[in-house]
């Protein structure tokens, strides 16, 4: 797949030679600048921003319309003197988990030269897979609630502190033990490191997009603010339900079994599976 690099370079030798009248720095900057703003809205995708963005677009346009068609002077001008100084001050304001993934993009240097992740070789992000699926099957069969998230580039460390560090290998029956009912460990979230288990009983930031066919509860809502936080994906079983869902970058997606989330956590974590794990 070709970098930014190439393409910008491809438009301005393709603008050069169409037309020679054209200053071809003009429509590199518009190319520049139309890049910046499709990152941005992929950043921005399917979270809360949306729908702040597009009320604020409907808002907008009826108030320069009716401006523009009536003789309305005091709107007009709050348009031109007091929109654009509220905005610097909303959209930190606003915006913030957007604006703070987004240079957290940035600043993760595998993501901007499209390199696979590099914390772990691939055998330990295989038993990591493997591991967490399996024990995310049979935690819902059982209906045990469990909340573990795999970190990735973003640190965690953090969070890990805040719980009760293990550092242990991962393995199923571990799991299962951890999120045991009224087990030492069994309360709050894993954070898994590699094909290590780093730390228990975890308390990670809650998220405050509780809008859906369903109300989230406390598990989901700590999985979708991990991931609104940072890069890790988080995989949840509930307690109510069993259902399995796995959330990255603030979407959810439930009702998983053990195949589709070993196949999703896979393409996540970008390793290549051979073959289904042995029974």
């Amino acid at each position: 797949m070709p970098d930014i690099r190439s393409i910008l370079e491809w438009i301005y030798r393709l603008a050069d030679r169409l037309n020679p009248f054209v200053d071809p720095r003009a429509l590199l900057d518009i190319a520049i600048v139309a890049l910046i703003f499709y990152w941005l809205l992929g950043v921005i995708r399917g979270t809360r921003a949306v729908p702040l963005l597009r009320g604020f677009g409907i808002m907008l346009v009826i108030s320069i319309a009716l401006s523009s068609v009536l003789p309305l002077e005091t709107l007009r001008w709050l348009l031109e003197n007091a929109i654009q100084p509220a905005l610097i001050v909303a959209i930190p304001v606003l915006f913030q988990p957007e604006l703070r993934r987004a240079l957290e993009s940035l600043g993760r240097t595998n993501d901007l030269l499209g390199r696979p992740f590099s914390r772990a070789n691939r055998s330990e992000l295989i038993d990591t897979v493997n591991g967490i699926s399996r024990a995310a099957q049979q935690l819902s069969q059982q209906g045990i609630g469990a909340l573990m998230v795999i970190e990735r580039e973003t640190g965690l460390q953090e969070y890990a502190d805040r719980g009760v560090i293990l550092d242990a290998r991962l393995a199923v029956p571990l799991l299962l033990n951890i999120f045991y009912p009224n087990a030492p460990l069994h309360d709050m979230a894993v954070i898994v490191r590699g094909n290590r288990i780093l730390a228990a009983n975890v308390v990670l930031p809650l998220s405050e997009d509780i809008v859906g066919p369903r109300r989230l509860g406390t598990r989901h809502r700590a999985a979708k603010g991990i991931s609104e936080q940072s890069d890790a994906i988080a995989v949840v079983v509930s307690e109510e339900t069993g259902a399995i869902s796995l959330v990255h970058d603030g979407r959810m997606v439930s009702y998983l079994n053990e195949s589709r989330l070993r196949s999703m956590l896979a393409g996540l974590l970008k390793v290549q599976l051979d073959e289904e794990p042995k029974t």
